[in-house]
């Protein structure tokens, strides 16, 4: 028995349907588009006279543009299967629905003579589910496939008792085997070496699945550069829908984007042909690289779609500067011993990752910067012992340890270092106009890896973010200086000053 609910893929894989409807499964996991879409369609008042279905129609090219972008800022975008909660309803009726199948399948086929309804419904469904997953070109098992699982030919040897089972799933599998990804191979090894008929099809239910999920995400993978090629101009023309039914749908993109227009940046744009643009692009940068502070919330509309990544790229990045201000720390005040060991950094690296897992703010650090000093404390104790430097004297180990617990204050010298290097590095990566390497911060070469992966994840959604609202940045800013400039007008006409 087939449940349309147990998986994001309701429909053909590759369909929009099924994109649209696997969006929807997908939110209540990933929750960065359901968290704040509510609050987006809602920040102002629709205008007068603008009609429910108007609006209901934006918000559902919310929802399309919402899986567009998915697919096109991450590369690593699949679908996945959608299990219902552990205590919930759902899954306990399912389990219930499931259950009563297989075992009517079962006393059907212990029937003498065996009765063959419930078995005739599976192999229709199987048939139909092979039908979909058999790709365009293979020609030969797709006419085999309705030779051998000719239904009323099957229906004729059900009224004659003569229908063997095993040939039928034996057939199945070994269709399954040629068309399945390679994680199912051995899978289907084991359903091979069933004995159990009931188990054997249960079995292959499953797995018919797992690679229409498969074959999803292939479909996906395959149509990935169109995707990415046809979303920015697709976001455009959602977003602009949306704003017709909003009377101020771009409020917090304003406030976030203009927080650090200043009177040099007017007078830049003032005197360059390309000013507006490239004061645009600085202000940009410097509003993305605020939503980095874990004191930050990316509520700017235009931030809709990345507010989950935006949030779990801030924790990620605070967590980093923390583990290199303890490494920091760790060279300087104990010396020689540790600089270098690569098993110290390691350690260090790997157990304050693990302590740091749950630390989303400032205050959640010093919950647990007193387990962070321990455990440093004790990687120091063994590195010294490995290394064999003697051990480390009480009055360096109390400095070391009161410098650690100053890392809860924002301002401590080391951690506001490796903070402004750590935005000094992505402010270069993000106004580059060209993919060129940027070294990694002095200081910070054993996150290297680390600080590589967030950066370049920062960069895509910062570049595809621009590409799809660079229009509106560049009109608030543009609007903003003319304002800001009309209004110094004003003012020096007012005291007999020249005019501006």
């Amino acid at each position: 028995m087939d449940d349309n609910n147990e998986e994001k893929q309701t429909n053909e894989p590759g369909s929009s349907k099924e994109f649209d409807s696997s969006l929807e499964n997908d939110n209540d996991k990933n929750s960065t588009e359901q968290q704040w879409a509510p609050n987006f369609l809602t920040v102002a008042s629709p205008p007068k006279f603008v009609s429910l279905d108007e609006i209901v129609q934006a918000a559902d090219g919310i929802k399309n543009m919402a899986l567009a972008h998915e697919i096109a800022v991450d590369k690593n975008f699949k679908l996945q299967r959608l299990e219902p909660e552990d205590d919930g309803v759902h899954k306990k009726v399912k389990e219930i629905m499931h259950r009563a199948f297989w075992n009517l399948l079962r006393e059907q086929l212990d029937e003498n003579p065996p009765n063959f309804t419930q078995a005739l419904v599976l192999l229709s469904e199987i048939k139909d589910s092979l039908e979909l997953l058999v790709l365009p070109h293979h020609t030969k098992i797709r006419e085999n496939l309705h030779e051998v699982l000719d239904i009323d030919l099957i229906k004729q040897q059900a009224v004659n008792g003569v229908i063997d089972f095993f040939h039928y799933s034996h057939y199945i599998l070994n269709v399954m085997s040629k068309i399945c990804a390679p994680v199912r191979d051995d899978r289907i090894r084991e359903l091979l070496q069933c004995t159990d008929v009931v188990e054997t099809f249960q079995g292959i239910m499953e797995t018919i699945k797992l690679m229409r999920l498969d074959l999803a995400n292939f479909t996906i993978t395959m149509m990935r550069p169109n995707i990415v090629a046809s979303s920015i101009e697709y976001e455009k023309t959602k977003f602009a829908e949306f704003l017709k039914v909003q009377s101020d749908g771009l409020q917090f993109t304003r406030n976030w984007l203009l927080k650090h227009l200043d009177e040099d940046k007017i007078t830049a744009a003032s005197v360059d042909a390309n000013g507006v643009k490239n004061v645009t692009h600085y202000l940009l940068a410097e509003a993305y690289l605020d939503l980095l502070n874990w004191d930050s919330n990316p509520q700017a509309e235009t931030l809709m779609l990345d507010q989950g990544r935006l949030l779990e790229l801030r924790d990620k990045i605070n967590r980093l500067s923390i583990i290199g201000s303890v490494m920091l720390l760790c060279s300087n005040t104990v010396g020689a011993p540790v600089q270098g060991v690569a098993k110290f950094k390691k350690n260090i690296k790997e157990h304050l990752e693990a302590l740091l897992d749950n630390v989303h703010s400032n205050k959640m650090l010093e919950d647990v910067i007193h387990n962070i000093v321990l455990q440093v404390k004790e990687d120091v104790k063994a590195t010294l012992s490995d290394v064999g430097a003697p051990e480390l004297p009480a009055h360096i180990e109390n400095i070391l340890e009161g410098q650690i617990m100053d890392l809860v204050n924002e301002d401590q010298k080391i951690r506001s270092l490796v903070n402004m290097r750590i935005r000094q590095f992505l402010q270069k990566i993000i106004l580059s106009q060209n993919a060129i390497p940027t070294q990694v911060p002095p200081g910070l070469s054993s996150l290297q890896d680390e600080l590589a992966a967030v950066a370049a994840r920062f960069f895509i959604i910062v570049a595809h973010n621009r590409s799809v609202f660079g229009d509106y940045y560049q009109e608030i800013v543009a609007t903003e200086i003319a304002r800001c400039k009309s209004t110094l007008g004003t003012l020096v006409n007012e005291n007999g000053v020249m005019n501006v």
